[in-house]
């Protein structure tokens, strides 16, 4: 069992790791992709909005591996 949750933590730190550096600091994905201007949209929709919540997503998971593999 703990091999399988160290496995799992590992993917999910591995993923974790993807999605930060997939999103861009002050700049959002329609400007690194169109390049519409920062100022244009200050909420953030679509595939950044995704992105943003797959990436609190993982980080639950991870932290949730991270205490429980701690305890065993």
């Amino acid at each position: 069992m703990q091999t399988g949750l160290l496995i799992a933590q590992q993917i999910s730190g591995g993923l974790l790791i993807l999605l930060i550096l997939i999103q861009e600091k002050g700049s959002g994905l329609g400007e690194a992709i169109g390049g519409v201007g920062a100022n244009y949209q200050t909420t953030k929709r679509g595939a950044e909005k995704v992105l943003a919540r797959t990436t609190v997503l993982f980080l639950i998971v991870f932290i949730a591996l991270s205490i429980t593999l701690n305890f065993i």
